[in-house]
């Protein structure tokens, strides 16, 4: 039986570190892709509207959700046995 947990503790330990792992490496290619869009922004269209703002923004929109999957709580409580039952429950009309 504790081999069973251990595994399945260890599974849980590395998809956790996987999501960390994955919000850095989204943040540093936020960071690139911002980067580049205003060298391209700063060489191409200066003094027009700021337009590397859309892309930075929707880039801090979607790094808030990685960092919601890597590190909020609310999102990553495991799925038990008692809330497939409450499903399989609901699924069959009983």
């Amino acid at each position: 039986m504790t081999d069973t947990t251990d595994e399945v503790l260890r599974a849980a330990a590395l998809k956790s570190l996987k999501k960390k792992r994955d919000f850095v490496q989204f943040l540093w290619v936020w960071l690139a892709v911002s980067l580049i869009t205003n060298a391209i922004y700063f060489i191409a269209t200066p003094g027009s509207g700021y337009w590397p703002i859309w892309q930075m923004l929707g880039m801090g929109i979607a790094a808030f959700f990685v960092w919601m999957d890597a590190y909020g709580r609310a999102f990553n409580k495991p799925i038990t046995d008692d809330d497939i039952a409450a499903e399989m429950r609901k699924l069959s009309g009983s």
